[in-house]
Order: structure tokens, then C-alpha cells, then sequence
């Protein structure tokens, strides 16, 4: 820590201030009528609140619990969203899961500095966080957090670094997002080119007569394992699918069965599966394939395994056609649930696929596709690494600057 600066508890430098919401019945529909911006966790979708997805009026302030923070303030979230930080353009009203953070003294904390230092220990906010399901910290945490506080002069050299340097990542994240996205985009667009612009000799047919699904096995929660016993077999769920037709196995979502393997509920390297069951409500997932990479793999019952009438088709040429954008929209048109979406085999086997009779012409397009998703994914890893870099180089500025180690 540098000579001259100081290190005091946020409740000492700054008024951190709560919210509420006013009253949602038919009575005061009113309180939602008005101009007085009113901010959640949702409104928190940058470093800046310029606009609320509600707006309320001035009774509704005097009948709740909510308070209005003065405009270029600090607002946290405490609750829900815990570790995120906003300025505000506007006067702004909060709810309960906010905090405003103002400062005592303008003369001795400048609000950028305070914004930015913020940022710095929101990791060290969510850490703190408790709760079953809504994770929150509660207020006497957030006033004994301390905070540097160097001369004003010095704060607001800190902070003419920290602006200049994050604008210039934020420029170089977004154009390494744009590159990432367009790589995908790319895949994505031949891919759909290949199932709709059918070439000579192509053939039309449902894939109920082409295929069967078959369900996983029901299996009980007892009979899992956290071990790393790489002979006791590892058991797919939904969990290991992503969006982009691959398995992901981690300790956390890696499960293996501690009994004996149902015989009919083995997998073998290259089977064919897809995702029944979505335990999230964005449909990420829902109707995702994958090819195993292994042999000796079971899957439960929320997964479902493709299983060839007759050889018409070559497996990996269905696996594509199961990342289309067509498909994947008719899964979702045709899902039931509210929170949790499922499809069913039907649903899924209603789906028309177009391809060529020949077996090697299947092939050879699956070649192709091949070769495209590799050279994307080689992509996407030097766009994913460059956001990783940029994140990393985020947090280590935001520590220089607070331990006084930022001179330039």
C-alpha cells in the first residue's frame, strides 16, 4: 500500500442505502404508471442503468420501502445478482435486492474510483453469499468491506487509467464475441445449406421409418457416485450435453453407477443420442444430440438413444442433421413444460429428413462437415482464449490499481 493512503470500512466512507417494492395488487396498479426509473437486478445489463424495465410515481415511493439514489451513483446487487455493479444515469428508485453505495464526502471518494473498486471485490461479495435458493449478503458485510482510499488526486489518476484501459478491452471483447459468433454462424449456415438444397438422387422420408428412439433407464439416485473409479461407468444425463452437439464431463457433472450396468442400457462408442429432457427453461439443449466417445456408457431416462431400422443411413449424417436450425425450431415449437422442457421420441421421429439413397455420398458429406467443424472449432478455442486473456487482464488491473501498484 502506497504512502498517503488510508484504509477505512465502506459503512465509514458511505451511505449504502436500501430498497422495496411498491405494493403490485389491482388497488395501486397506479404506483407503476409513473417516471421515476425503479431498478432490479434486471435493469443490471451493463456498466450503466440508462433506462428501468418499470418506471413509478412519486406516491409509490412514499408508500413503500423503496428509495430514490441520486443520479451517477453506485447501485449493487445484495441479493440474486450478487456481485454486480452499476452506475446510474438517473435519479433512480431500487428494489430490495439493490443497495445504493453514495458517498459521505465527494471530497474524499470519488465515485469512479469507488465504482471501480467495487468491481474489484465483487468476487469476494459472492463468495459471502448464503442462501437455499436466492443467494444474498447481508449489510453489515457490505459496511465492513475495506476500501483504500488514496488522495483524491491519486483516485482520480487511478481511475483515467482504469477507463481508458477498460474501454479498450471492452473494444477488444466484442470484436473477439463478433469473431466467435460469426465462425458459428458460418458452421451453422453451410450446415442448414446441406439438408435443404437436396442434390440429385435425394429421398424424402420420416425418421420414424428410418429409426427408433429408445428411453434411458430409470435409474435411482442411491445408486450413483461421486468416485473417480474409472471402472465403475459413467452414466450420461442431461447435464453433459451443450448446445453444440458435444458430451462434457467434469467432477461436477460427472456421475457413475456404483451397481451393475443394466445390459440394455450400455452404450458403445459412436452411438447416437439426444437430449429428452431439459431441466432448463431457455431450451438450450432440448433435442441436442451427441456421439459417444466410449464404450461401456449408460444413459437414464431423460436421455434417448438412436436406434437403425435398416441401413440407410450413415450415423453421423443424422447426428448433423440434429444440429440444424430446422429441426432444433420444430423440437422447440413442439415442447411441453414450463420450467422443465421435454420432447418425446414421436416428436422427434415426426421430423422429415432429406438424403442421398447412396451411402457414400452420405459419407463423403459428412467428410466435408467434418472438416469445417474442426477448422471452426480451432476458431472458436483462439476466440475463447482471447476473451479468457481479456478477462484475466481485467482482473489483474483492477488488483494493481487497488493495492497501489497501478503506475501507468
Amino acid at each position: 500500500m502506497n504512502i498517503g493512503w488510508q484504509i477505512k470500512p465502506l459503512g465509514d466512507m458511505c451511505e449504502v442505502i436500501g430498497g422495496g417494492t411498491p405494493s403490485k395488487d389491482k388497488a395501486h396498479s397506479a404506483f407503476y404508471s409513473g417516471d421515476i426509473p425503479w431498478a432490479t437486478v434486471r435493469d443490471m445489463k451493463s456498466d450503466l442503468i440508462s433506462d428501468t424495465e418499470f418506471k413509478i410515481t412519486k406516491e409509490a415511493v412514499k408508500a413503500s420501502s423503496t428509495n430514490i439514489i441520486p443520479k451517477g451513483n453506485v447501485v449493487i446487487a445484495t441479493r440474486v445478482g450478487l456481485g454486480k455493479v452499476c452506475l446510474i444515469e438517473h435519479d433512480t428508485a431500487i428494489n430490495q435486492d439493490l443497495r445504493g453505495v453514495v458517498p459521505k464526502d465527494a471530497g474524499k471518494l470519488a465515485v469512479r474510483f469507488l465504482f471501480w473498486w467495487l468491481k474489484s471485490v465483487a468476487q469476494l461479495i459472492v463468495k459471502e453469499g448464503t442462501g437455499a435458493t436466492v443467494q444474498g449478503v447481508k449489510l453489515p458485510f457490505i459496511k465492513s468491506l475495506p476500501i483504500p482510499t488514496p488522495p483524491l488526486p491519486e483516485q482520480q489518476r487511478i481511475v483515467a487509467i482504469l477507463d481508458e484501459a477498460f474501454e479498450g478491452i471492452a473494444t477488444a471483447t466484442a470484436n473477439a464475441e463478433k469473431n466467435l459468433n460469426n465462425a458459428r454462424e458460418l458452421f451453422k449456415s453451410y450446415l442448414q445449406s446441406v439438408f435443404t438444397n437436396k442434390g440429385a438422387g435425394w429421398v424424402e422420408k420420416k425418421l420414424e421409418d428410418l429409426c427408433e428412439i429408445k428411453h434411458g433407464f430409470a435409474f435411482d439416485g442411491n445408486d450413483f457416485t461421486t468416485s473417480t473409479d474409472i471402472l465403475k461407468p459413467i452414466v450420461i444425463t442431461p447435464g453433459n450435453f451443450t448446445e453444440y452437439g458435444t458430451l462434457s464431463f467434469t467432477d461436477k457433472n460427472t456421475k457413475r453407477f456404483s451397481g451393475v450396468p443394466p445390459a440394455n442400457f450400455i452404450f458403445n462408442q459412436g452411438d447416437l443420442v439426444v437430449v429428452m429432457t431439459d431441466l432448463s427453461s431457455k431450451m438450450k439443449i432440448l433435442g441436442r444430440p451427441a456421439l459417444t466417445e466410449q464404450d461401456g456408457v449408460l444413459h437414464n431416462q431423460r436421455i434417448g438413444r438412436l436406434v437403425f431400422n435398416d441401413n440407410y443411413l450413415v450415423t453421423k449424417f443424422l447426428y448433423y442433421f440434429f444440429l440444424t436450425q430446422n429441426y432444433w425450431d420444430n423440437i422447440k415449437r413442439s415442447a411441453t413444460g414450463t420450467m422443465v422442457k421435454h420432447t418425446a421420441p414421436k416428436r422427434i421421429l415426426s421430423n422429415k429428413l432429406s438424403f442421398p439413397n447412396d451411402l457414400s455420398e452420405q459419407q463423403a458429406i459428412v467428410a466435408k462437415l467434418d472438416e469445417l467443424s474442426t477448422e471452426t472449432k480451432k476458431l472458436e478455442a483462439i476466440y475463447q482464449q482471447k476473451l479468457a486473456l481479456l478477462t484475466e487482464l481485467k482482473k489483474s488491473l483492477l488488483q494493481q490499481a487497488f493495492s497501489g501498484a497501478l503506475t501507468h
